[in-house]
C-alpha cells in the first residue's frame, strides 16, 4: 500500500492540510483554511482541515474531502490497494479525475506497470 497520496493515485506528500495534521499544528490548519476558503470562494472551517491521508481510518481524520470522495469510496468498497489494481481501471470516474490531475495517472501507470 502507498504511505501517502490515495487510491486514485495523487500524491499527498505536498498537501498542507496532511503536511499540518501530522505535525499537531493547529495554527497551520487556520491558515489552510482561509486560504483554501478564498481560493474556492467557501467558507471551509479549520476543523474540516485536518487530514491523515486517504487512507486513514477512524479515528484518524479524513477532513478535507475524503470522506465525500466516490473514487475512495469505490477503492474501499472493492477492497483494492489503490485504483490501479481495479480490474475496472481506469473507470469513468477515474477518468474524469484524470482530466483535473494528470500527474495521478501517471502514478497508477507506474504502479500498473511495477
Amino acid at each position: 500500500m502507498l504511505e501517502s497520496g490515495g487510491y486514485c493515485g495523487i500524491d499527498c506528500d505536498a498537501c498542507p492540510a496532511l503536511l499540518a495534521t501530522r505535525r499537531g499544528d493547529e495554527a497551520a490548519l487556520a491558515v489552510v483554511a482561509a486560504e483554501w476558503s478564498k481560493l474556492y470562494g467557501a467558507q471551509i472551517p479549520p476543523e474540516s482541515i485536518p487530514c491523515a491521508g486517504c487512507f486513514a481510518r477512524p479515528p484518524d481524520p479524513t477532513g478535507c474531502h475524503a470522506h465525500e470522495c466516490g473514487i475512495r469510496a469505490c477503492a474501499m468498497g472493492r477492497s483494492v490497494e489503490t485504483c490501479a489494481e481495479c480490474p475496472d481501471y481506469a473507470c469513468d470516474q477515474l477518468a474524469e479525475f484524470f482530466a483535473m490531475a494528470p500527474e495521478a495517472r501517471a502514478n497508477l501507470e507506474a504502479r500498473r506497470k511495477g
